[in-house]
């Protein structure tokens, strides 16, 4: 990843949020028919090994319970916040004309070795932790046990678990600090004006990434 300093994220604490809070990510792995991506769910246990261990599961139909090696790299890669920012956001465009279009983005690569977990244990406790936490937010969280036994074991003998020994994170956070501290208000206030969600998230990590705008030359 291309990856210029001062757009360098590596707080531990900044990553694992990103990791958290945007759960869904692309697992990128090399087996005997090349490069595959599958968008899968993880959870992200921090306390585990050096750099975290990732968990996640798939379907036992699914190529890669062939095709990859216990033990072989893979790469998994978490996108947070991201949206399109206009030249006409800043106020320097305004004066000299010398802005361009550009995209604002978060990300984190986390690169590790897999291992593919065959056994139900693994696999139900994958399963209740990640129901447990994508349920917490709603009105009547649904747990595994709303269901039939018999039909959660068929469910779980139709999935395999996934775990990534993560051996490095790489962050990025593109967030307009190469530009001026006019430029970045202007871009925080353009996104902002949006008003909607997802605009709000990336415009308010824009706004606090460091360093802080007023100390921006």
């Amino acid at each position: 990843m291309y990856l210029p300093s001062y757009f360098e994220e590596n707080r531990a604490e900044a990553l694992h949020r990103l990791m958290a809070e945007h759960p869904l990510a692309a697992l990128v792995t090399h087996g005997a028919n090349g490069l595959d991506a599958n968008h899968v769910p993880f959870e992200f246990d921090a306390s585990q090994g050096e750099h975290g261990i990732l968990r996640a599961h798939v379907a036992r139909a699914n190529p890669i319970c062939l095709e990859i090696e216990s033990g072989s790299d893979a790469l998994v890669i978490f996108q947070g916040p991201s949206g399109y920012i206009s030249p006409t956001f800043y106020p320097s465009k305004h004066e000299a004309h010398r802005q361009v279009p550009t995209y604002n983005y978060l990300v984190v690569h986390a690169h590790g070795r897999i291992t593919l977990r065959d056994d139900e244990a693994f696999v139900r406790g994958v399963v209740a932790r990640l129901t447990r936490k994508m349920e917490a937010g709603e009105a009547v969280p649904w747990k595994m046990g709303d269901a039939p036994a018999d039909f959660i074991q068929t469910m779980l003998q139709a999935i395999v678990g996934i775990e990534i020994e993560v051996t490095r994170l790489v962050g990025k956070a593109k967030l307009s600090q190469n530009k001026a501290a006019a430029d970045r208000l202007g871009a925080v206030n353009g996104v902002r004006a949006r008003e909607t969600d997802a605009a709000t998230a990336l415009a308010d990590a824009m706004f606090n990434a460091p360093p802080p705008i007023e100390n921006t030359p």
